[in-house]
């Protein structure tokens, strides 16, 4: 087995995208990282990690980072090549904040890591991916989806923050600069009752689907059924474009969220777990 770094985004998919789309809602994140790179290579300010290991000339294994973020992993064939990615990577790089990945090569790349670097790690959330292909009817409730516009932009930042405490513990990204450019480039949705009352993102897209993404409800208008309304009206207005699929992903602690998921018709896919590096 075999490492293979490549320096130009273009080339990268272009080795990968058929492993890739093997799998295409297991792995709508790599997917939708890759065309990001192509098509918006201003958003990252670092050189991304981007690399393949190869097995008598077949791929067997795919890795992507784009720094600060965690490195992220597909499903590998066979996982003696975890080992080449990791000693590749820390070649390249010894330090890594994470990784994400399904949960086999997770919990191998973060024992290979720490053999490696004796860092220690830990594991801070596993989670599913979903696929949906048809919304299902769920019950009504009041309001309706609309997009989310310039004025809304205090909501979008204020939410955005209390959605990444809530969720991950910490804000990863400046809420100024997300809600500048969810307003820009048009992905913010809101399920509007007498005012607005939910949240849902479109993300980025995979070559037949698109991903739905920062989902949020706040605390005094939960258990009236929005969030539920907000993702199927979202989900529907997705298809409607020509997508076949949506994906998202769901941290499988928050039982609600997941049972809001399937009842609209999202099915699973796979679990992934993410780990820090300490």
């Amino acid at each position: 087995m075999k490492a293979h770094q490549f320096q130009d985004a273009s080339q990268f998919y272009a080795q990968v995208k058929d492993y890739l789309l093997s799998q295409e809602a297991l792995h709508n994140l790599l997917l939708a990282l890759s065309n990001a790179l192509i098509q918006n290579p201003e958003r990252f300010k670092e050189k991304p990690y981007l690399a393949t290991v190869d097995a008598d000339g077949d791929i067997v294994a795919v890795a992507l980072r784009t720094p600060p973020r965690n490195l992220v992993l597909s499903q590998i064939k066979d996982l003696q090549a975890v080992e080449v990615l990791a000693q590749d990577l820390y070649l390249s790089c010894n330090s890594l904040p994470g990784i994400m990945a399904p949960i086999d090569e997770a919990q191998v790349f973060a024992l290979v890591w720490r053999s490696l670097t004796s860092q220690s790690y830990e594991m801070k959330m596993t989670l599913r991916t979903f696929k949906l292909e048809k919304v299902q009817m769920i019950a009504s409730t009041t309001g309706y989806l609309r997009q989310a516009t310039e004025g809304d932009k205090e909501l979008l930042k204020n939410w955005n923050e209390a959605f990444a405490l809530e969720a991950l513990g910490k804000i990863e990204t400046d809420p100024e600069h997300w809600a500048e450019r969810v307003l820009q480039q048009g992905y913010a949705y809101l399920w509007q009752d007498e005012v607005p009352v939910s949240i849902a993102c479109r993300g980025s897209f995979t070559p037949n689907g698109v991903r739905v993404n920062m989902v949020y409800t706040p605390p005094e208008y939960r258990r009236k059924g929005y969030a539920s309304a907000c993702v199927a009206a979202l989900s529907q207005t997705l298809l409607n474009q020509g997508n076949r699929f949506c994906f998202l992903f769901t941290d499988l602690a928050n039982p609600t969220s997941n049972h809001i998921y399937q009842k609209i018709g999202y099915q699973p896919v796979g679990d992934w777990q993410q780990y820090s590096f300490v």
